[in-house]
């Protein structure tokens, strides 16, 4: 070998060895986050030589099926983003791991610093099996300008004034508008305004269906009713031809949506209308404290068992979690952050628009804690649709929506009389 060859051999060598030594941690990003999130791993490379963060972006549409894909093919990511209604399916898979330890173990983590509700949606037999990164909730996006000229200068706050400011909009505008958009093919609406009355819609530990309940008939009563007076169209969200356009044009007054909507109508409401239409917590149950009750929605990262680098991977979770990376994420994406302090060091406490999804936040609730949720929820609306076509009585329409969502927690039950505590690895 010549003189020349030997160091290059060398450097090959060394290069190889650089290559074998480096930590790579695989992250899975929904939508558009996980083009975002991009932006900021060269900080967190730079915090942590030696680690490199390989990202793919996965559209939300397919995550799901190619989340339990790679479980099944023994191929998941170290750290991924999923829909906080997916922990306890993922949890109860034994493919993600629990999270408590290493919380309590790192310095700064404040628990504390979420909002309670989305803090839950992680919270499985009390332990910790994913960290809030952005949340999400619903709440009424309505017109000033038209509830001012029915008497309501601000949006009610019960349930009952609520009901009579609709009222007085389909009055006053007639046969062709609608006070609310409430589209039918929306499970969110029913079940908030449930746990608003306390509602648990799962009984006996989730293991059974609870929409025979008081609470859920009369949440049910409430929204068929609107439906009955003809104050909101029994349309679903396809049959929605343009939401701003309708909106701008006073087709509707109020709608039911969340914050993704804050800068789409910024952006989309023609200038005229921007000083016209304001946000506002839910309207509570009369008699009960106000805001009522919203979901707990949003997504969370998780750490998966399988991860051979777990100690690299927890670090980079813990770094998107981070109040000044959740702050950029927010800057990035809009999405609005999970912790209550970073609310204030970005300013959206004090925005207006904002203002009301972060008192909403205080008061959300998580969907029932169930691996079987987003078969349950399915059966909603339908119930809901018939229920309000009135062919059928509404406590038949929840007895059998009862049988229907026990039939699929069979299996749940049969696994909970084998192991009360599933989840305690």
């Amino acid at each position: 070998m010549s003189r020349l060859a030997l160091p290059f051999a060398l450097v090959l060598l060394l290069a190889g060895c650089a290559r074998k030594t480096e930590t790579v941690v695989r992250f899975w990003g929904l939508g558009r986050e996980g083009e975002e999130v991009k932006k900021l791993v060269p900080r967190f490379e730079r915090l942590h030589p030696g680690v490199r963060v390989e990202v793919q972006q996965i559209p939300w549409t397919a995550a799901h099926e190619k989340l339990l894909t790679a479980l099944v093919g023994g191929a998941p990511p170290d750290v991924a983003q999923i829909g906080n209604t997916w922990i306890p399916e993922f949890a109860a898979l034994g493919a993600v791991a629990p999270l408590d330890e290493r919380i309590a173990r790192t310095p700064d983590f404040r628990p504390a610093d979420f909002f309670g509700g989305i803090w839950r949606t992680n919270v499985i037999d009390g332990r910790v099996y994913g960290v809030p990164w952005y949340v999400d909730t619903r709440l009424l996006f309505y017109r000033k300008d038209m509830l001012a000229e029915v008497g309501f200068p601000e949006m009610p706050r019960t349930w009952s004034a609520w009901r009579t400011a609709m009222d007085r909009l389909k009055a006053k505008n007639g046969p062709d508008k609608f006070p609310i958009l409430l589209p039918k093919d929306e499970w969110q609406q029913p079940v908030a305004l449930a746990q608003a009355l306390g509602a648990t819609i799962l009984r006996d530990g989730g293991r059974y269906g609870a929409f025979r309940s008081p609470e859920v008939e009369r949440a049910f009563s409430f929204l068929i009713g609107i439906y009955r007076a003809g104050l909101a169209p029994l349309v679903g969200r396809e049959q929605v031809s343009n939401l701003y356009q309708d909106f701008a044009a006073g087709q509707f007054a109020i709608v039911i949506t969340g914050p993704w909507n804050l800068g789409q109508f910024h952006d989309r409401l023609p200038p005229e209308r921007q000083g016209d239409w304001a946000t506002a917590p839910l309207p509570a149950p009369d008699g009960q404290p106000w805001p009522g009750a919203g979901v707990a929605g949003g997504a969370s990262l998780v750490l998966f068992r399988r991860t051979p680098v777990p100690e690299a991977a927890w670090a980079f979770l813990e770094f998107l979690s981070r109040p000044d990376m959740q702050a950029q994420l927010y800057r990035l994406t809009g999405d609005m952050p999970p912790r209550a302090s970073v609310w204030q060091a970005t300013g959206l406490a004090r925005d207006p628009g904002a203002a009301a999804f972060a008192r909403q936040l205080e008061h959300v609730e998580p969907a029932p804690l169930v691996p079987e949720w987003e078969q349950i929820c399915s059966k909603i609306p339908p119930a809901l649709e018939e229920a309000t076509r009135g062919e059928r009585p509404l406590e038949q329409i929840l007895a059998d929506l009862d049988r229907e969502v026990d039939q699929i927690l069979e299996k749940r039950r049969w696994l909970l009389e084998r192991n009360p505590h599933p989840h305690a690895f």
